[in-house]
């Protein structure tokens, strides 16, 4: 008969969110200064959305792990933008934004406010200006499928999520920002390797002028953590759900949107946009 902690593990593997809470949560009962217990326990807290309990576990982490620090910062921060991310598609709050808007982009601005709202008919006609409005940049997306990562050529690129289309979700230095595509000269993404990387992409990201960081990328779209699937909590499939006429909110895993096809954001290993100057060279 195998170990609480090793049986959580299973239950996860089989989709089984809550099943694995419950057998995790009996194993730290009988070990409760096993810190990868709590790691663990926290990256879980995380899937299923319950940001001040995971706040709780990844701090207990830490005090009984000195090497957890780092971490312990990098997911602190992650869950004050994770819930500042919950205001800002409920309609209460606005994304911060990186670089200078072009009118457009307060147009996306406002209509996920509406959005939030409940007032998608409104939110639907100002998405249709944006997207009239918004430049398009082609580029290349490799994903991890691609025949000798062969880079597949787009000559636009947006998130499924209409509410973002051509803006992207990014938590750089601690803060929840929209970036612009026409921002971004290129995002870096390793493969997933831990339960965190499906809540939180880490990415690299280079901006149009040069400039580079390291980041994360919300992996989820908004609510999915509340979902009873398990595959949707877990980022394993994307779902699009029809919330008023004619309007679609996905649930599950970030998809990216381009004329040759939509690709998983967890198997994108990356993303290159074209600029003036020409395309990205090395990374």
């Amino acid at each position: 008969m195998g170990t609480p902690a090793r049986s959580a593990e299973d239950m996860l593997r089989a989709g089984r969110v809550g099943d694995a809470m419950s057998a995790l949560r009996e194993s730290i009962r009988s070990d409760p200064s096993d810190p990868k217990k709590r790691l663990f326990l926290f990256q879980l807290n995380c899937v299923l959305g319950d940001w001040e309990k995971a706040l709780n576990q990844l701090n207990v982490a830490a005090e009984l792990d000195p090497g957890v620090q780092l971490m312990a910062r990098v997911g602190r921060a992650a869950i004050q933008c994770e819930v500042f991310r919950q205001d800002v598609f409920a309609g209460r709050r606005s994304p911060l934004l990186l670089g200078e808007p072009e009118p457009w982009v307060g147009l996306m601005l406002q209509a996920v406010q509406l959005s939030g709202q409940g007032r998608h008919a409104q939110a639907s006609e100002l998405r249709a200006q944006a997207f009239e409005s918004a430049p398009a940049r082609g580029g290349t997306l490799t994903v991890s499928e691609s025949e000798e990562g062969v880079p597949h050529r787009f000559e636009w690129l947006a998130d499924a999520d209409e509410r973002l289309g051509p803006m992207i979700e990014a938590i750089v230095d601690g803060k929840y920002y929209w970036v612009p595509c026409t921002h971004i000269r290129a995002i870096y993404l390793e493969p997933p390797s831990d339960l965190r990387d499906l809540v939180w992409a880490p990415a690299t990201f280079r901006w149009g002028n040069g400039g580079e960081m390291v980041g994360l990328i919300p992996t989820r779209y908004p609510g999915s953590e509340r979902s009873p699937d398990g595959s949707i909590a877990l980022a394993r499939k994307t779902e699009f759900n029809e919330v008023a006429p004619g309007t679609f909110e996905p649930a599950g895993q970030r998809m990216w949107a381009t004329d040759a096809g939509e690709y998983p954001l967890l198997q994108t290993r990356r993303i290159e946009i074209d600029h003036a100057d020409g395309p990205v060279t090395n990374g």
